[in-house]
C-alpha cells in the first residue's frame, strides 16, 4: 500500500449518502465476488488496489475496510503487505485468507508455514463463537486455500476457530471492529459465509444496511441530472438490459432531453433489431431513431480476423455512426422549434466488470478491449455518462425491476456490445453473419422450449469460420463448419461454470443445426469454466 496514485470516489458514492465498504485487492481471485457478497447485504463497496496509500484509503471515508485474498505467501520476497496504520485509523477492517494473515502480521501475530496445506472444502471447528461466529454450528465446511497459518493471534484478539492446518482460522478484537477468518466466506461453498460477512458489516462494523435499488436509482437520477443539466443526450440501445437500464436511468432523469439510436450494424441475432423497435419503445415511450448501418459495417470489418482490432472497429463505426446521429437529433430538433444546440453526453451501458476487464483498475489484466470501455477512439466527440458503471449485473436487473422495465427485457441473457463480430472466429462476411444467425436462434429457441432460460446465463453459438469438418449427409461426403455451443451460469460473469444442459436439449439442438444449417455439420459442447476461460470466445 505505497501507490501515490489519486483513486477519485465514484459517480455514485459521489451522489449518494451511503456507508462505503473499501475491498482492498491482493490479487484475489475473488475480490469483485467479495465486493458482490457485501453489496448483497445492501451496504456500498468499491474495491481499491493493495498499492493504495492509508491516506488515499481513508480519503474515501470508508466505513469498514475488507482485505482480500491473494495468491502469494506473507513471508515472499515482494509481497504485498499491509501498513500497520491502516489499523490505526478507527476503521473496523475484516481479513479474508491472505488478508487474515496480512492483517495478523501487521498487528504482531505469528504467521508461519506448518506443511499442511489446505485447499477447498475444509472442516473448521468453532471453539469460541464471539460476535463473529455468533448462532453458527459447532463445525462448519469452509473453502479454503492457503498454505501459510496463523499461529499465534495479534495482542488483544480472541481466537474463534481452528482446522486441521490452520490451529487460528479465525479471530477478533471487537474492542477495534477488527476481526478475520482464513477461509473464503464470500463463496457459495463455504457454509453460512453471508453471515460471517454480516456480522462484520453490521455487529463489528455497524454498517447501515440502506443500499437498495431504490436508492441506486435516487443517487443515479441525481448523478446524472447534475452532470448533463439541460444539455441533450443520446443513448445507444442494443435490446440487451446493459443499454435498456441506462437509458430508462437516463429518462427517468431527464426526460425528453434523451434521444436513443439503435445502431443496426447487421451484428445482431436474428428478430433483435425488430424487438428492439417494438418492445422497448411499447415499454417507454421514448423516442427512439433507427440507423441501419450494416453495409458500413461490413466493409470496415473486410479481412480482419484478429478479435481485438474487430472490437475497436467495431467500437470506432459505432461512435462514428452515433456522431452522425447526433448531428441528426439536432437538426430535427432545430426543425421542431428548438435551440438546436449541440449533443453533448453519451449514454453507456458500461458495467463494473468492464471495467476491471478492460484494465480499469491498477494492476488488472486487459483481458479484452470492451468496446463501450477499451474500444473507443481517441478523439470521442462525446462526454461519456455511465449510470451503471459501479454496478454488477444482478445489481443492473434489480434496478431495471425498480424502473419498471418488462422482465423480457430485464431477464434477457447479456449480449456483447460486438454481436456477433466476436462469435464468428475469422473473417465477418454477410454468408457467415447468416450461418451463425441461423445456428445461435435454434438453440436459443430449444433452450426457450425447455423452460431453461433462467437457468443458463448466456449462450454463445460460436461459428469456426476458418476450420473445416469432415461429415456425411444424405449419402454423401460434406465439409462443412463447426459450431460451439457454450452455455454458462454464472452470477455476475466474473467467474463462470459451463451449464449441464439435458442431454435431449443438447440432441435436439444438435439434430436441428445439421440439419437446418446446411453449411454447419459438426456441433460441439464447450465444457471450460471461467477462469481459465472466458465466456465469450474472442
Amino acid at each position: 500500500m505505497t501507490s501515490t496514485e489519486t483513486l477519485e470516489p465514484t459517480p455514485l458514492q459521489q451522489a449518494g449518502d451511503h456507508d462505503l465498504v473499501v475491498v482492498i485487492d491482493f490479487g484475489a481471485q475473488y475480490a469483485q465476488l467479495i465486493a458482490r457478497r457485501v453489496r448483497e447485504a445492501r451496504v456500498f463497496s468499491e474495491i481499491m488496489p493493495h498499492t493504495a496509500t492509508v491516506e488515499q484509503v481513508m480519503a474515501k471515508r470508508p466505513k469498514a475496510i475488507i482485505l482480500s485474498g491473494g495468491p502469494q505467501s506473507v513471508y515472499a520476497p515482494g509481497a504485498p503487505q499491509v501498513d500497520a496504520g491502516l489499523f490505526e485509523a478507527g476503521v473496523p477492517a475484516f481479513g479474508i485468507c491472505y488478508g487474515f494473515q496480512a492483517m495478523a502480521s501487521a498487528l504482531g501475530g505469528d504467521v508461519a508455514r506448518t506443511g499442511l496445506s489446505e485447499f477447498g472444502r475444509t472442516k473448521a471447528r468453532v471453539d469460541v463463537p464471539g460476535t463473529l461466529l455468533q448462532g453458527l454450528p459447532d463445525e462448519l465446511a469452509v473453502w479454503m486455500s492457503h498454505g501459510d497459518s496463523v499461529e499465534a493471534a495479534p495482542p488483544g484478539f480472541a481466537a474463534l476457530a481452528g482446522t486441521a492446518g490452520a490451529p487460528i482460522a479465525a479471530f477478533e478484537d471487537t474492542d477495534r471492529g477488527l476481526a478475520g477468518v482464513q477461509w473464503h466466506p464470500e463463496v457459495l461453498h463455504t457454509q453460512a459465509g453471508q453471515k460471517v460477512l454480516e456480522h462484520f458489516l453490521f455487529d463489528l462494523a455497524g454498517c447501515r444496511p440502506d443500499w437498495t435499488p431504490a436508492s441506486i436509482v435516487d443517487d443515479a437520477v441525481s448523478a446524472i441530472r447534475d452532470q448533463v443539466g439541460d444539455k441533450q443526450v443520446v443513448c445507444g440501445l442494443s435490446g440487451g438490459v446493459d443499454s435498456a437500464v441506462a437509458a430508462a436511468l437516463v429518462q427517468r432523469a431527464v426526460g425528453d432531453q434523451l434521444t436513443c439510436v439503435f445502431v443496426d450494424h447487421g451484428l445482431l441475432r436474428a428478430g433483435e433489431a425488430e424487438q428492439v423497435e417494438r418492445d422497448y419503445v411499447e415499454a417507454t415511450g421514448v423516442d427512439l431513431v433507427v440507423v441501419d448501418v450494416a453495409e458500413q459495417f461490413l466493409d470496415a470489418l473486410a479481412g480482419v480476423t484478429d478479435p481485438e482490432t474487430k472490437r475497436k472497429i467495431i467500437g470506432r463505426e459505432f461512435i462514428r455512426t452515433f456522431e452522425v446521429a447526433a448531428r441528426g437529433v439536432v437538426e430535427r430538433a432545430a426543425a421542431q422549434g428548438g435551440d438546436g444546440g449541440e449533443v453533448e453526453f453519451l449514454v453507456q451501458g458500461t458495467l463494473y466488470p468492464d471495467v476491471v476487464e478492460s484494465g480499469g483498475g491498477e494492476g488488472a489484466a486487459n483481458i479484452k478491449s470492451h468496446h463501450n470501455v477499451g474500444g473507443l477512439p481517441d478523439d470521442l466527440q462525446f462526454a461519456l455518462v455511465e449510470p451503471l458503471r459501479t454496478l454488477f449485473k444482478d445489481e443492473v436487473r434489480a434496478v431495471g425491476l425498480e424502473l419498471g422495465l418488462p422482465p423480457e427485457i430485464v431477464w434477457r441473457q447479456p449480449f456483447p456490445g460486438p454481436g456477433l463480430g466476436i462469435r464468428i472466429i475469422g473473417e465477418v462476411t454477410r454468408d457467415r453473419l447468416e450461418i451463425l444467425r441461423a445456428a445461435d436462434a435454434v438453440a436459443r429457441a430449444e433452450l426457450t422450449a425447455a423452460g431453461l432460460d433462467r437457468d443458463v446465463w448466456q449462450f454463445p453459438v460460436v461459428l469456426l469460420a476458418d476450420v473445416r469438418s469432415v461429415g456425411v449427409q444424405g449419402d454423401g461426403r460434406t465439409y462443412g463448419h463447426p459450431v460451439v455451443l457454450r452455455p454458462v451460469s454464472s452470477e455476475d460473469a466474473m467467474t463462470a461454470d459451463w451449464s449441464r444442459l439435458p442431454y435431449e436439449v443438447l440432441e435436439t439442438i444438435s439434430t436441428r443445426i445439421t440439419n437446418e444449417v446446411r453449411e454447419v455439420n459438426r456441433v460441439v459442447l464447450d465444457i471450460t469454466s471461467k477462469p481459465p476461460g472466458t465466456i465469450e470466445w474472442e
